[in-house]
């Protein structure tokens, strides 16, 4: 068997079982007859059971047993599969990519979105990563004609609105965050280092919208109010992990948040015009509104050059 048709079974195996409490493995097969994969032959005990330790070393999912409840069997630690995880990232790729491999006289109607980022970093950055190596980096910022070298401790990797981006730890300590399609050259050195035992990546964060630091903007309370079909799309697509909703009428829902309201915050607002506005704090609508009135007042510039 092909490593690639293993891989399927395998993400087929951890989509079947993730989806439900608790299943036996009679109702594994019953399930895995019916898919094209089996040829309509059952898997053997054996094979789910080496199917088990592979996704486990692979993945770190581990499909554990209730003997107690009828020997069901269940993901062991599902929080590895919470929507910003490694593993959720992985499995709904590779889902992605079986069906497209098996769907390419579609290719021509299934439009993916470009990454502009290139893959020999993401890898060499990932290597230093595992390997605690600290790396050369040549960077050019946009607007800059010459680019900056800096020695950096990397830190994580975060992938955010198709882009790819680092955060390294300078040599006093400071965290900053770079883009891997403005990198111009990068190289491993010799020299290793030792991550901060208190550092967590999620935690880091946590009270971010995206992948703004810098902003000395603290994390407080916001409420954006939501018009029209805007609150199904939010519910679908939360704009932060700390969102609830705490009001809904016919016209509008209010959405509370807790977090920075940083530049990559307001520019999301004002992407999102007259569905949506900031109701609290004060400051943050009087900036976002002054935003919305200096577009007005380029638009009606432009106008008034071409008349």
């Amino acid at each position: 068997m092909t490593s690639l048709s293993l891989f399927k079974e395998y993400i087929w195996l951890v989509n079947t079982i993730s989806k439900t409490e608790g299943i036996t493995f009679k109702d594994i097969n019953d399930k895995w007859v019916r898919t094209e994969m089996s040829g309509g032959i059952e898997m053997a005990r054996s094979t789910f059971n080496r199917h088990r330790i592979a996704i486990e070393e692979i993945f770190g999912i581990i499909i554990d047993c209730d003997r107690r409840d009828d020997y069901k069997y269940f993901i062991g630690n599902k929080e590895v599969l919470k929507d910003n995880s490694v593993q959720n990232w992985m499995l709904t790729t590779l889902s992605v990519g079986n069906v497209v491999s098996e769907s390419l006289n579609l290719q021509n109607r299934i439009l993916l979105e470009n990454i502009p980022s290139g893959g020999e970093f993401l890898q060499l950055i990932i290597k230093a990563m595992r390997d605690s190596r600290l790396i050369n980096l040549e960077y050019r910022r946009y607007g800059a004609t010459e680019s900056t070298q800096y020695t950096l401790a990397p830190y994580c990797v975060k992938l955010y609105r198709q882009r790819w981006y680092l955060l390294g730890r300078k040599g006093n300590g400071e965290f900053r965050i770079y883009s891997l399609d403005r990198i111009v050259d990068l190289s491993p050195t010799d020299d290793n280092f030792v991550i901060d035992s208190k550092f967590d990546a999620w935690t880091f964060f946590s009270e971010c919208f995206g992948i703004v630091i810098a902003d000395p903007a603290t994390a407080q309370r916001i409420v954006v109010r939501a018009y029209g079909d805007e609150p199904y799309y939010l519910k679908n697509l939360p704009i932060h992990h700390s969102q609830r909703l705490i009001a809904e009428t016919d016209e509008y829902a209010d959405f509370e948040l807790y977090m920075r309201p940083t530049l990559d915050f307001s520019g999301y607002m004002l992407s999102r015009a007259c569905k949506a506005k900031i109701i609290e704090p004060q400051w943050l609508a009087d900036e976002i509104h002054d935003m919305h009135l200096a577009a007005v007042d380029m638009y009606e510039e432009d106008n008034e050059n071409k008349s």
